[in-house]
């Protein structure tokens, strides 16, 4: 769950890089870096602590420039110390990189590069990486066609040997007004504001700055300067940029009154179960209705059998979701773990409509489930929390929460939200066959109160507090 944040602009790029940092804290980390680029030298402050103290190192450094690239990292190759921190620089102080995901032949590509003369300070796959970027750019310099486009060659050539997943953003001296980014199964966003670009994991980085943002594709490139910006796919074919209006609110991930971000969350569930619901029953509140599942109800009825799809707390929801529909519906649904769907060739029905539920929409396994599903052709549908995730835009079809970011681990409003979300599919599918008119109103009835009950009991919260302590004191 590393978070990745690369600035170039106008504005000095410490202080947006760091508040980016900030915002990732959620994602879960062990160490942090920054590096920015400043009258071609890399000044670079790294540590295996928590982003405040990154802060105060970097304030000491006086970091300045325009352009830079910081990093929270989740260990995985190496241990938990400042060399194995990203970023990391090319061996000939060339480039500086950052990285997510997990590079699986390394340690080949490593042996190759030493060979070469390379040399390593981390334990990381990570800097094999930018030392083999740094390989392919010293053969550009040696051939007479070196050009202006030798830095994104280098990244593209380096792309196509690597094994694994990776999102990146990448910085060259001799380049001093572009950055790199690609992705591979690892989220990576660019967005666009007045003269400045931004490329992150997550929308959270930046959407205080910008609500224009563009969502790469697997196997893309986003070659960036300070004044625009072009996207290519690593076979070197041009890719038309799309530009999207987000509504996530950057003051919506503030804690405000709330202790923690659990807190916080588990307050705003009345408010985002009613955005779950808003405008999604019919007008004579006998059913629910879905704009984006993108099946008439006539292929609909042919549904034979649902699989449910997810990994962790949305597995869970998947659970509930199996009983709602099999009680109202009167379908026959299956639960898999989306981390061992793809290994067990499961028979499925040709009339299969497949589901998978995650709050990210990014989550790694249940997308390879929802690919391979995809490969075999049945059709896909996604219930997603994030406008413009890897998951809502590869499934056929899908629903969007609306629940607004959640920042906390331990999911909650996103949770119940899937739950409802599952009541009122449980609903729609069940209108379509043989659930009544009346059966229908009362559910619907019933799932509207549902905000105002859950809002009943979290004002008794402070009552429930203190009989918990009671309770706790008799142990």
């Amino acid at each position: 769950m590393c978070g990745i944040v690369g600035y170039i602009g106008k504005h000095e790029a410490s202080e947006i890089l760091l508040e980016g940092l900030k915002r990732l804290e959620y994602r879960g980390y062990d160490s942090a870096g920054i590096t920015l680029l400043n009258n071609n030298t890399f000044n670079r402050v790294r540590t295996p602590d928590r982003v405040a103290g990154l802060i105060q190192l970097a304030k000491n450094a006086n970091l300045q420039g325009r352009l830079g690239i910081a990093h929270t990292r989740w260990a995985t190759h190496g241990g938990i110390c400042e060399a194995n921190a990203h970023p990391h620089i090319s061996s000939d102080g060339l480039f500086t990189l950052v990285h997510n995901g997990v590079i699986e032949n390394y340690q080949k590509l490593k042996d190759f590069l030493l060979s070469k003369g390379f040399t390593f300070s981390s334990e990381t796959d990570t800097e094999t990486i930018v030392n083999l970027i740094a390989y392919y750019y010293s053969k550009q310099k040696e051939n007479p066609d070196f050009s202006k486009n030798s830095f994104l060659e280098s990244v593209r050539k380096t792309l196509n040997d690597l094994e694994g997943t990776y999102g990146i953003a990448v910085i060259c001296k001799d380049f001093p007004n572009d950055i790199i980014g690609a992705r591979k199964s690892s989220p990576l966003l660019l967005g666009v504001g007045e003269q400045e670009f931004i490329l992150s994991s997550d929308i959270a980085a930046f959407a205080r700055r910008t609500k224009n943002v563009i969502y790469l594709n697997d196997n893309e490139i986003v070659h960036v300067s300070n004044q625009d910006f072009t996207i290519q796919t690593i076979s070197d074919k041009s890719v038309r940029a799309i530009i999207e209006t987000v509504e996530w609110d950057g003051d919506s991930a503030d804690l405000g009154i709330f202790s923690h971000y659990m807190e916080k969350e588990i307050c705003e569930q009345p408010t985002a179960l009613l955005n779950s619901m808003r405008g999604r029953f019919s007008d004579d509140e006998s059913t629910a209705h879905f704009g984006g599942l993108n099946l008439s109800p006539q292929e609909l009825r042919h549904v034979d059998r649902i699989l449910f799809c997810a990994c962790g707390t949305a597995w869970h929801a998947c659970l509930i979701a199996k009983y709602l529909i099999e009680r109202f519906a009167r379908i026959p649904v299956e639960v898999d773990y989306a981390s061992e769907f793809r290994y067990r060739n499961a028979p499925l029905d040709k009339n299969t409509l497949f589901f998978v539920i995650s709050q990210s929409g990014e989550t790694i396994d249940t997308l390879s489930a929802l690919k391979e599903a995809k490969r075999k052709g049945y059709h896909t549908l996604a219930i997603s929390n994030v406008v413009g995730s890897t998951i809502a835009r590869e499934a056929n079809g899908g629903i969007y929460q609306h629940v607004g970011p959640e920042i906390g681990v331990a999911s909650t409003k996103a949770f119940t939200s899937q739950i409802l979300i599952a009541a009122m599919i449980a609903l729609f599918l069940g209108r379509l066959r043989d659930l009544s008119f009346e059966a229908g109103m009362k559910l619907v009835e019933a799932l509207k109160k549902v905000p105002e009950q859950v809002q009943t009991i979290l004002d008794s919260r402070l009552l429930i507090k203190k009989h918990c302590s009671q309770i706790r004191s008799l142990q």
